[in-house]
């Protein structure tokens, strides 16, 4: 009795706001990714909405869990996740099932787990728990570097799959946990200006498919067939789309095939959803990801030890920038990255590890300190 006591104690202090708008958020992502695969009425629908559907359910069942899960017990078991992702990061590397010419996913039983997305998350905590440690001088360099490579050797081991997107990730989410946790600016401006110096080497460690990427971005009449198309069809889908969009259904820019259906429900589900609902569409669904951010910083400010700051911060910066990012390759203003857009893009591994990730913010927030 007083188990199920505490348990209803949690969820009447849950932030609502959060769970209203992720909920919204997936039934959009359903809906589209229906839309996406849609081309008439005598044609049958990929049955990809249906599989997002039981992600939806399994990551709702993790949110929960995280939820009542107290997220100070996180950081017992900080190193061991972190040491089972890597593991699970190399096993790809060696076993992993090969999908259009990159080697991300594990085959288990039939079915297909990103371990990037796992890694993701525990590099989070491992921060957290290290940053988050009373006593620890932060002004002293060396006491930066282990920060540098617990984010070091993910990033590169994702970067080898190939997964250049996701390894780029963890740089903000590093950055951003570093500057909440009281590392100098001075530090931090050197880490960044270190790092832009390095950048133009990085060209030569790219394929050849990525340096096309960013060529197109600038000069995409370079290769409008073949490098440029996504980008270029994405521009005009979004474009299109005016002030109210075509309506559900009728974007003519996917039915068409212009925008490849092969990642329309994934990388570009944005330009469906803005070829169809318009601007007011896209204002609504940047809308729902404020309001997850605003959650996310309410939970931060009411935290009740530094270890849950730095896992909201970490955790609401690594939603933050898959949005930017991916919003911002579909309009043209970044290269393409293969960033699939939280809650709504196609795939089970990365709406299981976002519905948890916004679990264990949510678990900071219930056990907040009431002011």
């Amino acid at each position: 009795m007083i188990a199920w006591r505490a348990l209803y104690q949690r969820i009447q202090k849950m932030d609502w706001l959060m769970g209203l708008a992720m909920i919204v958020l997936c039934i959009m992502g359903v809906l589209f990714i229906y839309s996406a695969s849609y081309q008439s009425e005598s044609l049958p629908v990929s049955m990809d909405y249906k599989k997002q559907m039981i992600w939806v359910f399994l990551g709702l069942t993790c949110y929960l869990f995280f939820t009542v899960f107290d997220y100070v017990r996180l950081s017992q078991y900080a190193y061991s996740l972190y040491g089972a992702s890597l593991a699970l990061l190399m096993l790809v590397l060696w076993v992993g099932a090969e999908i259009n010419g990159a080697t991300r996913w594990l085959n288990v039983f039939g079915l297909y787990v990103q371990p990037s997305e796992l890694c993701k998350l525990s590099v989070v905590i491992v921060l957290a728990q290290f940053l988050g440690r009373p006593g620890r001088n932060l002004s002293d360099f060396k006491n930066i570097f282990q920060p540098l490579l617990l984010v070091g050797v993910p990033l590169f081991l994702i970067y080898k799959e190939p997964d250049l997107g996701t390894a780029l990730v963890l740089i903000p989410i590093l950055l951003g946990m570093l500057y909440v946790a009281g590392v100098p600016v001075k530090i931090l401006a050197f880490l960044v200006l270190a790092g832009l110096m390095l950048s133009p080497f990085a060209w030569f460690g790219l394929g050849e498919y990525q340096q096309n990427r960013i060529i197109v971005l600038f000069d995409e009449g370079r290769d409008p067939l073949g490098a440029a198309w996504n980008k270029i069809q994405s521009e005009i889908a979004v474009g299109s789309g005016g002030l109210t969009g075509k309506g559900f259904l009728k974007g003519t820019q996917n039915i068409l095939g212009f925008l490849p259906r092969t990642v329309a429900p994934t990388d570009f589900i944005y330009s469906v959803i803005a070829e169809e609902l318009g601007f007011i569409g896209s204002l609504l669904l940047l809308t729902l990801f404020s309001a997850l951010c605003i959650a996310g910083m309410r939970a931060a400010l009411q935290a009740r030890d530094k270890f849950g700051v730095l896992l909201v911060v970490g955790f609401m910066t690594m939603l933050f920038t898959h949005v930017f990012v991916n919003i911002a390759m579909t309009i043209g203003l970044l290269p393409i990255t293969g960033l699939p857009l939280p809650l709504i893009s196609y795939g089970g591994s990365f709406m299981v590890s976002t519905m948890a990730a916004l679990g264990m913010v949510q678990s900071v927030y219930v056990r907040r300190i009431c002011r």
